[in-house]
């Protein structure tokens, strides 16, 4: 990959130096894991943070005996930032949702990155406090209809990670479970929004391809709005 795609692809890397891209890229470590796979585990220390340059995954917590999903991500997004900066082990664990490619830069050398490249390291706490900003967003909609919480993650990830076609953004077809966990909704609330939603065609699903298109995304978004 070159150093400009590697830029593009990685927001992170927007403003890093070439230099930068160049040591980075040559110390990234490529993995390729199946669907269900776990790719971090809950109370591993921290050695490496992990880049998705293809498919989705989900980031979850056990609570008792419960597993709750907190976040999907998606290609150009990343994770395990947080275990190396406070040196802590993982709070959360990661699993594949799709087949995914990952990039990994171990821990020692992402934060000698950070100390060397002061553009990175802005760039670092620029995407923390925007993560930092969706937190406090989505607590904001605690009290909001289930319609209007599903809305917002549906529009969030289309924005994203979506991919455009002609039927609007195509997102991986997320199990419904964790869909309903990260808009902080009940399963039986998620099915009938989403068969809601494809009823009225803002919606299309296509099960053999594993994905959804938000073929309204203006309708959505206005619903998403609707606070």
């Amino acid at each position: 990959m070159q150093t400009i795609a590697f830029s593009e692809l990685f927001p992170l890397f927007n403003s890093a130096s070439p230099e930068t891209l160049e040591w980075l890229m040559s110390n990234a470590v490529e993995h390729e894991y199946p669907a269900g796979r776990a790719v971090l585990m809950e109370d591993a220390w921290g050695n490496a943070v992990y880049f998705v340059e293809s498919g989705w995954v989900k980031v979850r917590r056990h609570a008792g005996e419960e597993v709750v999903t907190l976040a999907i991500l998606g290609r150009g997004d990343f994770f395990g930032e947080m275990a190396i900066l406070d040196e802590s082990p993982r709070s959360t664990d990661v699993v594949a949702l799709s087949p995914v490619k990952l990039l990994s830069i171990s821990a020692q050398r992402f934060i000698q990155t950070l100390f060397k490249d002061s553009q990175l390291h802005h760039r670092m706490l620029q995407l923390m406090v925007r993560r930092l900003r969706q937190t406090n967003f989505r607590f904001q909609l605690r009290h909001q209809p289930p319609a209007i919480k599903l809305a917002n993650t549906l529009v969030a990830l289309a924005e994203n990670y979506g991919r455009k076609t002609a039927q609007g953004p195509e997102i991986f077809n997320i199990p419904v479970k964790d869909l309903a966990d990260v808009a902080d909704i009940t399963v039986d609330e998620a099915i009938k929004i989403m068969e809601k939603l494809e009823s009225k065609a803002w919606i299309k699903i296509d099960p053999a391809r594993q994905v959804i298109h938000l073929v309204n995304m203006r309708q959505i978004t206005h619903l998403s709005q609707r606070m």
